[in-house]
């Protein structure tokens, strides 16, 4: 799971709760149907993606399985495949040899506890290797349109930052961001904040001038066109 960046600003400012609404009316015109940047084919391929993508980028996981999924898309065929093959598929990838071996540990349980179909509580996805409960959700969101959150250091970020939903953790933050977003944009809350993160509302400098949100945003430190 993504850990919350460092500098991550956590203060007493929230956003006002009438600034909810239109702070989501204004992202969601601009992307009326979000999707995950991660590349995959099926809920099986979707969970192996997620689970890749720990610590990792989703364009670095994409390049890596690209060529896998072509031929590797059920738990039986990853099975098949072996670790020491997707080990050297994935090699690009942080954390490559243990996320391996939890991916092969992972289609095991698939195929002998859940007829090789992925499962949809977060209960369930918790228990296979390799999967906590970021990837719970996003693979029930993204796969069997949950509405859920999934906190990445983006949102994490961002959530603190604007005062959307402070928190000193990602479950709070979750939780809080579950309590204050507005019904209709639940289901796709988690892309509107992790994508504005990633593209305006960034780590080290917040491209303030170009953010179509920055009225509603109670953090202090805007930064201003040079």
């Amino acid at each position: 799971m993504d850990r919350p960046a460092s500098n991550a600003y956590v203060g007493p400012m929230k956003m006002k709760k009438k600034d909810i609404e239109p702070f989501f009316e204004i992202l969601s015109a601009d992307l009326p149907e979000p999707k995950t940047e991660l590349d995959y084919k099926n809920p099986y391929t979707l969970v192996v993606a997620v689970a890749l993508s720990a610590q990792a980028t989703d364009v670095g996981v994409n390049k890596a399985t690209k060529e896998l999924f072509k031929k590797v898309d059920t738990p039986e065929k990853m099975v098949k495949l072996g670790e020491a093959k997707l080990r050297d598929q994935i090699k690009t990838i942080g954390l490559y040899r243990n996320k391996a071996k939890n991916v092969i540990a992972m289609s095991k349980m698939l195929i002998n506890e859940f007829n090789s179909e992925v499962p949809q509580t977060r209960e369930e996805l918790e228990r296979l290797p390799g999967v906590g409960r970021k990837t719970a959700n996003v693979v029930m969101n993204e796969a069997f349109g949950e509405a859920t959150i999934a906190v990445d250091t983006h949102i994490f970020r961002v959530s603190n930052r604007t005062g959307l939903a402070p928190g000193k953790n990602v479950l709070e933050v979750e939780h809080e961001l579950l309590k204050r977003v507005p019904k209709d944009y639940l289901q796709h809350a988690h892309h509107w904040i992790l994508l504005h993160g990633r593209y305006i509302c960034k780590a080290r400098k917040p491209d303030c001038p170009s953010c179509k949100v920055a009225a509603y945003c109670a953090f202090k430190g805007k930064t201003i066109a040079a």
